[in-house]
């Protein structure tokens, strides 16, 4: 599956790494994944870097199925940094939808990192936590 997570316990944060293009069942996989890891907190806040996934094979019904899906606290941070014109209309449609669904979910969509990092409230995360495709061999 092309995408990895850390949980960091003490800035309360997961941070999701994807890379090349992405499906709906390796979506669902990782929310199956991440909820199943016994670091993993509701109420952490989340960096989706989704910067080097190069398309999406996601339907518009697919998106609501994933966004309808509790994982995060409607006080969590919700960060999603893409760059692709696809992988950021495919955030802000599920931002979209978290807003419709669930109310008051916090989810923002960023094209610069550090605008993202701001917004979640730091200033920067260990070294190694998002890595490029390149290191993943």
């Amino acid at each position: 599956m092309p995408s990895r997570y850390t949980i960091d316990v003490e800035r309360k944060l997961v941070v999701t790494t994807g890379w090349g293009r992405v499906t709906f069942a390796e979506l669902l996989a990782h929310q199956e994944q991440l909820a199943g890891d016994p670091h993993f907190d509701p109420e952490f806040n989340q960096l989706v870097d989704a910067t080097a996934v190069t398309g999406l094979e996601v339907s518009v019904e697919e998106a609501r199925r994933i966004v309808s899906r509790k994982m995060f606290s409607t006080t969590s941070r919700r960060a999603f940094l893409g760059s692709g014109l696809s992988v950021v209309a495919v955030g802000r449609l599920m931002k979209a939808f978290a807003h419709v669904a669930k109310g008051r979910e916090q989810i923002s969509v960023f094209h610069e990192r550090d605008a993202a990092l701001k917004w979640l409230g730091l200033i920067s995360i260990p070294q190694g936590t998002l890595e490029t495709s390149d290191e993943r061999s």
